[in-house]
């Protein structure tokens, strides 16, 4: 068994980093990722309605015997759309998320972020209402969050730039949404990559989330590693000071070119060497380094 994380938080990574399709076998990366220091193996939900329980108690056991935490992600399909003015997207979105919550209880899986509060990634050739989209994910999320706390399971709203996402492109609106939904499983989840587009201040969004922080992901502006890029990683590290932030670091990354990942990250040029022990050195060099850069002020 592993050590478990430093000071209370834990590190992760998310799968796709390795990947070029939003599918993969979850058991290589709870090995790897054990293997390179992380504490916390993400993955992607989209999969999971397809895993026997056989299946899905395989990777719980085996997360279990590496020492990791497993926690997801998931950018909803457009049928999965519980903010849609159609009845009938919206009753397919919560019918999708009361089975996937039980999935997760039986993964020991007690976090999953993203843009849960619509879908992912938005057309925005289609007419887009906020207000309207505000209120009826509001209101599917309070129906929610009582099944998800009943399995275990915290929700992350993650706080997505302009071009991914509408509903919440800020710290102060994803505070003023999780305050609308009022739920205690309820969360904001911030990426310092969206924050690095859309916040005048990455330290001011911290602060703004505050006690309503549950998860954070953190990458560089290029959607490299942390440190391979120009994040002010001492302001971000003060901000998590200053609010007593104890919770989950997850890196998102995404380097590879093509593929669904690609094409949906907008990889358009190869930003890695093509080798995989390139990319474990990397993502290993860059835990050290965020352990050295968000924790040196505890």
């Amino acid at each position: 068994m592993r050590r478990k994380g430093v000071r209370g938080v834990k590190f992760g990574i998310y799968y796709a980093y390795w990947e070029q399709e939003w599918r993969a076998d979850y058991r290589r990366y709870v090995k790897k990722t054990a293997e390179l220091g992380f504490d916390i193996l993400e993955i992607a939900a989209s999969p999971l309605p397809d895993y026997s329980d056989a299946q899905l108690y395989e990777l719980r056991d085996m997360a279990r015997a590496y020492g990791m935490t497993l926690t997801a992600g998931h950018g909803p399909a457009p049928d999965q759309n519980i903010a849609s003015a159609d009845p009938a997207v919206r009753e397919n979105g919560r019918r999708f998320y009361l089975d996937l919550f039980r999935r997760l209880e039986k993964l020991d899986i007690h976090f999953i972020g993203g843009g849960l509060n619509g879908y992912w990634p938005v057309d925005y050739g289609a007419p887009i209402d906020k207000q309207g989209d505000w209120g009826r994910s509001v209101e599917s999320l309070r129906a929610l969050a009582g099944p998800a706390a009943d399995c275990g399971v915290t929700l992350g709203i993650e706080v997505l730039n302009r071009f991914e996402g509408y509903l919440c492109n800020t710290a102060e609106e994803g505070v003023r949404f999780v305050k609308d939904v009022d739920a205690p499983n309820v969360k904001v989840m911030l990426d310092t990559f969206h924050m690095n587009i859309e916040e005048t201040s990455m330290g001011g969004a911290i602060r703004t989330a505050g006690p309503l922080l549950g998860h954070f992901h953190v990458g560089e502006c290029n959607r490299r590693v942390p440190g391979k890029g120009r994040m002010p990683w001492n302001e971000i590290a003060e901000a998590l000071t200053d609010i007593g932030y104890d919770g989950n670091v997850v890196m998102e990354p995404f380097v590879r070119q093509g593929g669904q990942v690609g094409r949906d990250i907008k990889v358009w040029r190869p930003v890695d060497d093509g080798s995989e022990q390139a990319l474990d050195r990397e993502a290993q060099a860059s835990l050290q380094f965020l352990k050295y850069s968000l924790l040196r002020l505890r």
